[in-house]
């Protein structure tokens, strides 16, 4: 079975199509670096399997998460180098083990001139990622810290625990792993979480969406 069938692309013309399923998905395990700051866009990657999380990274080394990229979603930073030459300011980072298919430079552009419904795919995943960046710009720049911390563990949380690290949550949420680790202690002096090494039981899920709700009331 072609790597398209699965995707979006399953939509394309036969012969644009054909030219995607030569291109050879690789694997990458977790933790591989796909792109970083001051790179430039050499290819489109398609996530086949597996997830890639894209970070902002700051002067003293803090970063937040931006988005993550999974199956049928698309990347705004190389979107952006590809069609406007810019080079990355942002790193991106294999979640988990996954499957990534990267369409040559010159085959997306030539696509994107050529093949309507590519570039309306493009756009179309250009524009559901802009919202869902400006969302989380939105979230940092008006809802509280213990408010952003509360959204983030809820939807984390399978069966009512979230696996993830301090560090981790730090950078979902766009602060320092001191502050969520703070947090974390009052939440839990309050009898709203259990902290563990690596784990956070939620034990009163109702406080925390509310918390979450109206995070952006002072």
């Amino acid at each position: 079975m072609s790597w398209t069938a699965g995707t979006d692309l399953a939509g394309l013309p036969d012969a644009a199509r054909a030219e995607l399923d030569r291109i050879a998905p690789v694997r990458l395990p977790q933790g591989t670096q796909v792109f970083g700051p001051g790179g430039s866009a050499e290819g489109f990657p398609v996530v086949v399997s597996g997830r890639i999380d894209v970070y902002l990274v700051g002067p003293g080394g803090r970063d937040i998460l931006l988005y993550a990229v999974e199956p049928g979603q698309s990347c705004v930073q190389t979107t952006l180098g590809l069609l406007g030459g810019e080079p990355y300011t942002g790193e991106a980072v294999t979640a988990r083990d996954s499957t990534v298919a990267m369409v040559p430079r010159r085959l997306f552009l030539r696509l994107m001139d050529e093949a309507a419904p590519f570039r309306a795919l493009v756009f179309r995943a250009f524009a559901e990622r802009m919202q869902s960046t400006m969302h989380v710009l939105e979230k940092v720049a008006f809802y509280r810290i213990e408010a952003r911390l509360a959204e983030a563990l809820i939807a984390l949380a399978e069966n009512g625990r979230a696996q993830v690290t301090q560090a981790a949550l730090a950078s979902r949420i766009g602060s320092a792993r001191e502050v969520v680790s703070r947090q974390l202690d009052s939440f839990a002096r309050r009898g709203w979480v259990i902290r563990e090494r690596g784990q956070i039981t939620l034990t009163d899920v109702a406080a925390l969406r509310r918390l979450a709700r109206f995070g952006d009331q002072a």
